[in-house]
This record gives structure tokens, sequence and C-alpha cells, in this order.
């Protein structure tokens, strides 16, 4: 079944971001390796509720984007479409995570969807 799995954020300046979110939430950050400037969020204890994100370094969008996870994004990209939603960003890849796309609901909400594909380049 697909869930949020994910929740994304962009900051201007990611020092200041990790510096308020560690001190008001105890949230933990880790430099991703990848090829962008990427951090990991961790959120909390793994076996307790919640989820874990990312944050990204460029002009803060309207709201923080969450992503559905457990899907296979292209049979999902179709069914986003036959339903009356729309893609966003087509379907590219996150090297060595997956492939990542973004869609808009009929009511204009914005997710992310991202297939898992330690592959992808």
């Amino acid at each position: 079944m697909a869930r949020v799995g994910h929740f994304d954020m962009m900051t201007r300046s990611p020092e200041k971001a990790v510096k308020f979110y560690s001190g008001v939430f105890g949230w933990k950050f880790y430099k991703w390796g990848g090829p962008m400037e990427y951090w990991l969020v961790g959120t909390g204890d793994r076996r307790e509720p919640g989820i874990d994100g990312g944050m990204s370094r460029g002009k803060p969008v309207k709201d923080l984007v969450l992503t559905i996870t457990g899907i296979k994004l292209d049979k999902t990209l179709k069914l986003v479409q036959k339903n009356g939603g729309k893609v966003v960003q087509p379907r590219g890849p996150i090297p060595g995570v997956g492939w990542y796309a973004a869609i808009k609901g009929p009511d204009g909400n914005l997710f992310g969807l991202m297939e898992d594909d330690p592959k992808a380049k």
C-alpha cells in the first residue's frame, strides 16, 4: 500500500535551518553524499510513529512536499492522469536512491512520488 514515507523542504540557509530545527525539535541532520546539496533529516526514534525527511538549499516552496513511497512510479503516474491529476515533474533519477516525480491532485495539492531503486542513475 502506498503511504507517506518522507517529507522534503527547501531553505535558502541550511545552516540556520539546521540550528533552528535541531534546537526546537531535537531533529538530527546528516549531509547526504550524493551529487546534490542535500541533508537527511531524522525526526526521532524509528521504532515510533512518524516520518523522516530531507532538506535542500533553494527557494522555499509554499508548502512542505510529502512523498509517497511503496509505489511503482510509471503505473502511479498513469493513474494520476487517469484520475484527474497532473504530473508537474516527470520521472527522474536520484542516483543510488530511486526514481522521483511530482504530481498535483485535482485539488492542487502537491505530492512527491518515489520508487526505490539503488541502481538509479
